[in-house]
């Protein structure tokens, strides 16, 4: 992708990671897809661990959100264990996803996704620390739910990923994200 963080339209490039968040004394993982064309995630898993089911899972989320054809579609991930796995491989395989990869140790390419972590921990954990995995469940579902539907993007002309998105099928042109 070469930092490429733009989309002519929904399904045609995605980016994920893994983020941790902590729950009492320990940690849940985050994984989340994320449609660049309209910052939309339009995937995610959480577990208390960090195995590559957790990133199938959100990729699985992600295909199903998307109506199960996508075909063509480019995931940008780091080199992460999850992301190099057979597991995932698999995954992308079957759904006609090519697979794209940062360079190791370099966090600026997969900015967007890090850009996208870095928000969800000042916007939502900033101060909080769930005491039940429910708890922090229910949060980060609440949270995405708001980013998809009402946060808006100044990459996307201060709307909404979801309202982004309508636009510019509706439009079959928008496209001010860079």
């Amino acid at each position: 992708m070469e930092r490429d963080f733009s989309a002519p339209r929904p399904n045609v490039r995605w980016c994920g990671d893994i983020t941790y968040l902590p729950v009492g004394k320990d940690w849940m993982y985050l994984a989340t897809v994320i449609d660049i064309h309209a910052r939309r995630v339009v995937g995610w898993s959480m577990a208390d661990h960090m195995r590559s089911d957790l990133v199938v899972d959100a990729l699985e989320a992600a295909v199903a959100t998307r109506g199960g054809s996508v075909d063509g579609v480019v995931f940008h991930s780091d080199r992460g264990t999850q992301y190099t796995s057979a597991a995932f491989a698999s995954a992308c395989r079957k759904h006609g996803i090519r697979r794209s990869m940062g360079r190791v140790g370099s966090s600026y390419d997969n900015a967007l996704a890090e850009s996208f972590f870095a928000s969800i921990k000042r916007e939502l954990l900033y101060g909080e620390r769930w005491l039940s995995n429910t708890d922090a469940r229910m949060a980060v579902f609440t949270w995405l739910a708001w980013h998809n539907n009402r946060r808006r993007h100044s990459a996307l002309g201060h709307i909404s990923p979801v309202e982004f998105e309508r636009r510019s099928i509706n439009s079959g042109s928008l496209n001010l994200a860079a």
